[in-house]
């Protein structure tokens, strides 16, 4: 899968996003090395600390039906917005334990395209050697 077709299937899951109170519609894939998908679009809730985002529903989707996290390939972000969203800083400590610190982040706006790798968007991340 190219990375043009992973982010227009994570425009394809904005679609099912849930965001009465931001209007701020996200959807999200990941795509595993074997080629499957799975998607996520953020989901709001009134009481605002049990929204979840849609990077993390898509991450969670993929580790549920069996995908390790050595398996994940890459994960696209998209919104409606010009900026590319940037993940939050929960979703980006979701990703290091759930990604290999190589694997590809698209974040796609209507402004463009950024890429870049998992350890990228956060280094230092608190790890399994922190528990220690």
């Amino acid at each position: 899968m190219s990375k043009e077709e992973l982010i227009t299937a994570a425009y394809a899951a904005l679609e099912n996003a849930y965001a009465p109170y931001s209007h701020f519609r996200v959807g999200a894939c990941v795509l595993a090395k074997d080629g499957r998908i799975f998607c996520g679009a953020n989901v709001e809730n009134a009481s605002y600390g049990l929204c979840c985002c849609a990077e993390r529903n898509a991450l969670f989707a993929a580790i549920a039906a069996g995908v390790r996290p050595k398996d994940i390939h890459a994960l696209a972000v998209v919104s409606e917005r010009e900026r590319p969203p940037a993940p939050c800083g929960a979703c980006r400590q979701v990703m290091s334990e759930l990604m290999p610190g190589d694997a590809l982040v698209l974040m796609a706006g209507s402004g463009g395209v950024k890429e870049m790798d998992v350890a990228s968007l956060l280094p230092g991340a608190f790890d399994k050697e922190d528990m220690q």
